[in-house]
């Protein structure tokens, strides 16, 4: 069983299955307020123009920012970039509204940690019932009884810049309130902030739950408490993040779209950077040790065959 690398074990007690889930009270009131100001605000203020900038500052703060920059690059680091540009790929991926670099970092480890035993508390499994994995997730955060410890590597942990990310992270959001409201007035403001933070969030809670329970399977990581599931038909608007089976197979690939049909902008957006000499040592499933866990549905046998056969 592969373990997370930044994650360590505290003691023989350290496990994923003891624990509580509790109320967040940060993490509730933050998005309660979003969702409130988004909902009716949004239904009050409505405009195309407000609709289309809400749109594209959603795909570009999921695309560039959370799939590109947050998930691939500073959370599995399967590509290298300059310095300047990991900064504003990873201040856009801020931009979604769910934590600092530091906090993104724990909040994705904690839970691969978690599901990669062969048993682990249900926050992580995405079994409950909708509503309360809803609730769970969005407004409530796991205190396990024995946790590991997470180590983040020095390029975080010494970065003054990541540390005014982890501190300010809910702030980052005024100076796009401002430019919004400058440039389209109250309208903006409601949809290019609250209502976009609103549908980040809970459209990030929603791909996990139908990526952990529905869709199609090409591998099968042996001994885990939990499978990830390729859900057709929203590779496209999740940016390649629902090939979520394909990611728990490869979790350091860059690309995670990895068969024809399965639409991933976050590696088209690579592809292009990756041509103008921005990003260069992008890892692909064939560049990646092979995982002697992980076995093939469709019949390859071993992880190591799938670089021969494609």
């Amino acid at each position: 069983m592969s373990r997370v690398h930044r994650m360590y074990a505290r003691s023989e007690k350290t496990n994923p299955v003891d624990g509580t889930v509790v109320w967040s009270p940060l993490k509730s009131i933050w998005y309660s307020a979003m969702a409130t100001v988004g909902i009716v605000g949004g239904a009050m203020t409505f405009s195309w123009g407000a609709a289309i900038i809400a749109c594209g500052l959603t795909v570009f703060t999921i695309c560039f920012g959370h799939t590109v920059g947050l998930h691939r690059l500073l959370i599995h680091r399967s590509f290298k970039c300059p310095l300047w540009l990991e900064y504003c790929m990873v201040s856009a991926g801020v931009l979604v509204g769910m934590g600092g670099p530091r906090k993104m970092l724990y909040m994705h480890d904690i839970r691969d940690w978690s599901q990669r035993h062969p048993k682990c508390h249900a926050f992580f499994i995405h079994t409950s019932p909708i509503w309360m994995d809803w609730f769970w997730n969005l407004h409530c955060e796991i205190r396990l009884d024995h946790p590991p410890e997470l180590r983040p590597e020095s390029r975080v942990t010494r970065s003054k810049y990541y540390a005014l990310l982890d501190r300010y992270w809910m702030l980052t959001q005024l100076p796009v309130a401002v430019a919004l409201f400058l440039l389209g007035g109250v309208p903006w403001v409601v949809w290019g902030i609250c209502v976009r933070v609103t549908v980040s969030l809970t459209g990030h809670w929603l791909v996990g739950f139908l990526a952990h329970n529905h869709g199609r399977q090409t591998w099968h990581v042996g001994g885990a408490a939990v499978q990830g599931y390729n859900v057709v038909g929203l590779g496209l608007i999740t940016m390649g993040e629902a090939w979520h089976n394909n990611h728990h197979a490869f979790p350091e690939s860059a690309k995670l779209g990895l068969k024809t049909g399965q639409p991933d902008a976050g590696w088209w957006l690579l592809c292009v950077l990756r041509r103008l000499g921005l990003v260069w040592d992008v890892r692909l499933p064939e560049d990646l040790p092979v995982r002697a866990e992980l076995t093939s549905i469709e019949g390859v046998g071993a992880a190591g065959e799938w670089a021969t056969r494609h």
